[in-house]
């Protein structure tokens, strides 16, 4: 049956929002409402936005509840910290798809360790592939009005790891993540670091040594999974590229665990899944095949001089890691076909 839903997208301005923009876009059921920014309301969003033609000349408005409120979804593309107010005051009837990281976690006291201040609650979480004690998080998803879109490094590191968890095949004490990050998941703010004469040609990590906000999330995630406890190195690196995250995982084959069966957890676990694919032996994942998709593309391989399996995870951060995430999410909630306007073709070369 055909409907009409009129979305809201906050922060359109930004990288988010924008990508928001551009893949909902393509949802045969979505008209867009309001859209709405901070510093630059009273813009057109192709001043911000020159690639979304068809939006162009669209006039960005105040992100206020005012404007959202009346829409059948609003999407939240704000910093943390700013969506709790503006989300707690719409509409319980209003589907609210938050990006931004304040209601992903159970635990106020890892909000509070991690973000600071205090946490807003928690929604249920939007990666329907997540595997969960009852099966997966899909299933809790329909007729859900308030959705946590998970965070872009918690995507990649999630979908690499979580079969091989529920199945038993790798210890989850000792897991080491590496990732290579495009500079858009830092956001469009202006600093010395994210200039091009700093990034280009360059690698640089961030958030070392444990400080990375996106870590409580992934820990929630693979205890989900069926992990009793969870111990992660987690270290993200930028490299020069606009977007994209390539995340290599690693953690020890389980004891008394054969190679034969660790590949076969992970084709177990994604061999219906329509956005997660484990490719062929001998084929490794790229970012570049799944720029503009809502793709998961992994490989997975056992180390077996180190006794680790390796895992290799490649998404569009701004498309599986976000904004493919939402509407992936909003089709779930509303009981519409979950692939609805969403691709797995990438863009190359």
């Amino acid at each position: 049956m055909h409907m009409t839903l009129s979305v809201a997208v906050s922060g359109a301005s930004g990288y988010v929002g924008g990508e928001v923009l551009r893949v909902f876009s393509a949802h045969p059921d979505v008209e867009f409402g309001a859209l709405t920014a901070h510093s630059s309301a009273g813009d057109r969003l192709g001043a911000h936005q020159p690639h979304l033609r068809t939006l162009a000349d669209r006039t960005l408005v105040p992100t206020t509840v005012e404007e959202l409120a009346g829409h059948d979804v609003v999407v939240l593309a704000l910093p943390h910290g700013a969506s709790g107010e503006i989300a707690a005051q719409l509409p319980p009837e209003t589907l609210v798809l938050d990006c931004g990281a304040d209601h992903r976690l159970s635990d106020p006291q890892a909000w509070r360790h991690y973000y600071g201040g205090e946490h807003a609650g928690t929604w249920p979480y939007g990666m329907p592939e997540l595997i969960t004690p009852d099966g997966h998080q899909r299933d809790a998803l329909p007729g859900a009005r308030r959705i946590a879109v998970p965070g872009c490094n918690v995507t990649a590191v999630t979908l690499a790891l979580q079969p091989g968890v529920a199945a038993g095949v790798v210890d989850p004490t000792d897991v080491v993540a590496v990732l290579a990050n495009g500079y858009s998941g830092a956001g469009r703010k202006l600093a010395p670091h994210l200039l091009a004469s700093e990034a280009l040609g360059a690698a640089a990590p961030y958030a070392v040594g444990g400080s990375h906000r996106h870590i409580p999330e992934i820990v929630q995630n693979l205890e989900s999974a069926g992990a009793a406890d969870v111990r992660i190195s987690f270290t993200p690196t930028l490299v020069p590229m606009a977007r994209g995250i390539l995340a290599t995982v690693t953690a020890p084959l389980a004891a008394g665990v054969h190679v034969e069966a660790v590949r076969h957890a992970w084709e177990q676990a994604y061999a219906d899944e329509p956005f997660v694919h484990l490719l062929p032996q001998g084929q490794w994942p790229s970012t570049a095949a799944t720029l503009g998709a809502n793709t998961a593309l992994m490989q997975v391989a056992v180390d077996g001089r180190a006794g680790r399996v390796v895992i290799v995870c490649a998404i569009d951060n701004l498309v599986k890691g976000t904004a493919g995430a939402a509407l992936q999410s909003m089709n779930v909630a509303l009981g519409l076909e979950e692939t609805l306007g969403l691709t797995t073709l990438g863009v190359a070369p």
